[in-house]
């Protein structure tokens, strides 16, 4: 197993229905542009809130993807 080097983005999905759907949007949104995706850690959590009712969730997810040589 050779050296390996990651990044790490910041991202943030939405869901008008819950925070496990907001994670997996931005996730897969990202997946449609980048390659060798690895892991995925959720940083925060937070709501939309309008006139006193939850109407959107919101994922601030961690998503880490491996460089790849040019070799």
């Amino acid at each position: 197993m050779g050296d390996s080097v990651y990044k790490v983005i910041e991202l943030v999905g939405t869901s008008e229905a819950s925070w496990e759907e907001a994670a997996k949007n931005a996730i897969e949104v990202a997946g449609k542009s980048l390659k060798n995706l690895r892991v995925a850690e959720i940083n925060k959590l937070d709501l939309k809130v309008e006139d006193g009712k939850v109407v959107g969730y919101r994922a601030r997810v961690g998503l880490s993807f491996k460089y790849e040589s040019g070799d």
